[in-house]
């Protein structure tokens, strides 16, 4: 296979991906549209999202951040050393062996729930007292969040067994089934949350409990879905568990500075916690603004690294130094030329979307908070993409230390950003936002460089140049966009969901307009290459 060949099959493969995964991203945006509908910005909400928090932060750590890659890369290595059946035999050791250090896990976090959200939410704004009649016995809110995460805390379980899915068909080179599945997370979620809302309270639970549930059942889904596509590429299930294996011990050793260096990141979620749960609805509001994040992070960035680690770590385990240099350098060009002119978008168009997306039911006229918090998230959403794609290129050398000690440092920059922003600034919320923002940028930052002088080079001698005329391209095409949406204001009197759509959609249509036409004249060649993929596709 040639580079050109290669790099076709890359953005092919992305291509697929990130529909799948812009479909799990709009779900996910209906499933909070339903949360902001049925609770508003409420001591309930923040309830259910500091609940959320707690599992899915695991599921971060042991789950997709950390094991999820470290399987694929021995995986890849040991299916071209030792053959397929030895590859199948590993993923069977590994799948028994997750399952029964996180049925452990989970049952310890539902034991010790009171004290974990007690560490996790210190701040005054989870004291907030609750009429027990309104709120079906619960009398303050850090009850309300102990009861909602003893429900979800088998989630990590559940989405764990689905990385690992994940990670086996992403190995084989499936990719869309692994991306879409999430898809089914979302609308079990909602179903169950809706349906929970109307009928809770008629048996005597709180109707946040259907969401809490809701979650639950959409993680079983998840891996559920993908079980019939593990049986297509060749995996069979088998008891075997083996401390011993030489290839789960290199998993092991793989998987131990991962989860260290992905602990790193999630010190940073539970910091920014503690900080949120000083003030009230806090949580909630960034919740709502990092999901709009999600969905150009999930599109781009983890679409783009996705299919990246498998290929990235193919080339490395023969021996391709040069062919990885140009693979890394095509994945990450595209990274920027996708996010850096959506992350100016967001900014500009951060009050309209906010008002378009979660100015429903009980939340109408509480949309500033977060479109605010999404304007400083929108900084970061380079580095959050980048980093991903930077992050696979040390896990295919097996390098795993590296991206711990550089996390360890953006944790204390977190730290010290959250305290100057809110204290000593009074930014308040929009403090967590930013200094997020700023360490995954420094995170990212920093890893390129040491990635670079590891392995001699990145081909990217003219990096700068092409983000030049990428910043510039996103700069014309934010002021279209801006100037777009004060004429439909200024046209549009009365507040309504027709308006509220094409102050949304119209600018975004005048914006990818101008932004085309942007690269075209400024001969932007990766764009030509996305674009010819795609019609051949």
């Amino acid at each position: 296979m040639n580079d050109s060949d290669g790099l076709q099959n890359v953005v092919r493969s992305t291509g697929i991906i990130s529909v799948a995964i812009m479909v799990s991203r709009v779900l996910g945006l209906v499933r909070e549209q339903v949360v902001a509908y049925f609770f508003g910005s409420t001591v309930v909400t923040d309830a259910f999202y500091a609940a959320f928090r707690i599992p899915n932060l695991m599921r971060d750590l042991f789950g997709e951040g950390g094991l999820s890659k470290a399987f694929i890369t021995t995986f890849k290595m040991t299916e071209i050393e030792d053959g397929e059946d030895s590859a199948w035999q590993l993923s069977n050791r590994i799948f028994n062996g997750t399952a029964v250090v996180l049925f452990i896990l989970t049952l310890i976090g539902i034991l010790i729930a009171p004290s974990i959200v007690d560490l996790m939410f210190m701040g005054e704004g989870f004291d907030v007292q609750l009429d027990p009649f309104d709120h079906f016995g619960f009398t303050n809110k850090r009850d309300l969040t102990v009861y909602l995460t003893r429900i979800m805390f088998p989630f990590l379980l559940l989405v764990s067994f689905a990385a690992i899915a994940m990670g086996i068909l992403n190995s084989k080179g499936k990719f869309g089934v692994p991306a879409i599945a999430s898809s089914f997370f979302n609308i079990s979620t909602i179903i169950i949350g809706v349906l929970g809302y109307y009928l809770g309270p008629k048996a005597g639970f709180h109707p946040v409990t259907g969401l809490a549930i809701g979650i639950l059942v959409g993680g079983g889904t998840q891996f559920l879905i993908q079980l019939p596509s593990m049986w297509c590429v060749g995996f069979r299930y088998q008891f075997l568990i083996s401390v011993k294996d030489k290839r789960v011990r290199q998993v092991c050793f793989l998987v131990i500075p991962t989860i260290l260096g992905v602990a790193a990141l999630q010190i940073n979620v539970l910091v920014n916690g503690m900080f949120a749960s000083v003030g009230e609805n806090w949580l909630s509001w960034l919740a709502w603004a990092f999901r709009l994040m999600h969905l150009p992070i999930g599109i781009f960035g983890v679409a783009i690294s996705t299919v990246a680690l498998p290929n990235l770590a193919g080339l490395v385990a023969r021996g391709e130094i040069e062919e990885f240099r140009e693979s890394f350098s095509f994945a990450l060009r595209l990274v920027f030329l996708l996010t850096i002119p959506a992350s100016v978008g967001l900014m500009v168009l951060s009050e309209s979307i906010c008002q378009l997306i979660y100015g429903i039911g009980r939340n109408v006229g509480n949309t500033d908070p977060i479109a605010a918090a999404l304007f400083c998230y929108s900084f970061g959403l380079c580095g959050y993409s980048a980093v991903k794609v930077v992050t696979d290129g040390f896990y295919a050398f097996n390098d795993t230390k590296t991206p711990v000690k550089v996390s360890l440092l953006a944790v204390g920059l977190n730290i010290i950003l959250n305290y100057l922003f809110i204290f000593e600034l009074g930014l308040e919320y929009r403090a967590l936002a930013l200094s997020t923002s700023c360490t995954i940028t420094l995170n990212f930052l920093l890893l390129l460089a040491l990635l670079r002088r590891k392995i001699g080079g990145l081909a990217l001698n003219d990096i700068w140049y092409f983000l030049i005329k990428l910043m510039f391209a996103s700069a014309i095409m934010g002021i279209s966009c801006w100037i777009t949406s004060l004429i439909i204001k200024n046209q549009m009197a009365i507040d309504s969901l027709i308006s509220r759509l094409l102050e949304v959609f119209l600018p975004i249509s005048t914006g990818l307009l101008v932004l085309l036409l942007m690269y075209k004249l400024l001969k932007i060649q990766e764009l030509d290459q996305l674009l010819d993929c795609i019609l051949r596709r």
